[in-house]
């Protein structure tokens, strides 16, 4: 039986076209720059609390029990994550509104202040627990900001 060969079958599908690549001109360039280094600075933040936790338990938190220092610090960490969700509708809103630029310069403000806030806070043994206070309210901070780019 002979096969037929009908006039589409021999046209290329837009799935076996090469994409097109735009021009990238110097101000996306920079935006792009902006959002990866932006992005990467807010990571590095969560990578070396991470990292840093067993001396941040001894900071922030009594010494009697060391290994619940670290478990608190830990959960200091975890904090931060539970406010992603409300950060996503707050600063979706401002970019709505205000526009992404806006929302964007507001969330890399609201992730470096609270981190340079975090290594300026007095330890637990000179303030007691509003040293811990201060640092769960600025973790809450951080996560209402990387919450934004979501």
């Amino acid at each position: 039986m002979p096969r037929s060969i009908n006039r589409f079958s021999l046209t290329p599908s837009l799935a076996q076209q090469a994409p097109r690549q735009l021009p990238m001109n110097s101000l996306t360039r920079k935006a792009v720059i902006a959002g990866i280094l932006g992005n990467a600075l807010e990571w590095y933040d969560f990578a070396l609390y991470g990292h840093f936790s067993l001396f941040i338990g001894q900071t922030f938190f009594p010494e009697e029990e060391p290994g619940l220092a670290m478990l608190a610090a830990f959960a200091v960490f975890s904090v931060s994550f539970f406010m992603r969700p409300l950060g996503a509708m707050i600063f979706s809103s401002i970019g709505d509104r205000y526009g992404r630029k806006k929302a964007l310069s507001l969330s890399m403000l609201g992730m470096a202040i609270p981190t340079a806030a975090i290594g300026l806070l007095p330890a637990f043994s000179e303030i007691g627990y509003l040293a811990t206070v201060l640092l769960v309210l600025l973790r809450l901070f951080q996560g209402l900001s990387v919450g934004a780019e979501s």
